[in-house]
């Protein structure tokens, strides 16, 4: 614990918070200490052509019903598309996926090139690697700072075997078998 941000016994809120002030690159690295998986979020741009980007935001939501969520920044180039799509799809990566990832992630570049694609759901472009894959039709959305959060409600899934991809402070992982 940080020194000077002992719990206070009074309500936390915004005193506390400004007791205690840390900068974006302080709080990102804190953050970094928890491990999440790696995903692909792929969905039908506004012009019909297939956007994607990597993502580690992913996360179940609820059983019943099925519902999953992820967050995209407001930055992304592709924020209105992936904001204005009624169906995406999730493909979690595998530990042998690093590349894919990579791929996706960077910028100025065709995410899908060299890649087979074929066509899920309301016409999903879907990879054909995965650890496991979601389609989804997207449920809500909610601002969140400089993000917004999307609700997708699973409505078809498909599994692997297969060791999971992680993110682990700033770099890829694998989880030891």
């Amino acid at each position: 614990m940080r020194p000077g941000c002992e719990p206070m016994s009074r309500t936390v809120g915004v005193e506390w918070m400004s007791e205690c002030a840390f900068d974006s690159l302080e709080f990102r690295r804190a953050l970094g200490r928890f491990a999440t998986g790696i995903t692909i979020v792929t969905a039908r741009g506004l012009d019909g052509a297939p956007v994607g980007l990597t993502c580690n935001s992913f996360g179940s939501l609820s059983l019943d019903p099925p519902l999953v969520q992820w967050s995209i920044a407001r930055t992304s180039r592709i924020y209105a598309a992936v904001c204005a799509a009624s169906y995406f799809a999730v493909h979690v990566l595998d530990s042998s996926q690093g590349e894919l990832c990579r791929q996706f992630a960077g910028k100025n570049r065709d995410r899908f090139a060299g890649l087979e694609v074929e066509e899920g759901l309301a016409g999903l472009p879907l990879l054909r690697q995965y650890h496991a894959r979601f389609e989804c039709e997207t449920h809500a959305r909610h601002e969140a700072g400089d993000h917004m959060i999307i609700i997708g409600r699973v409505l078809r899934l498909c599994e692997r075997d297969g060791g999971p991809l992680v993110f682990y402070r700033g770099a890829l992982s694998r989880i030891a078998e």
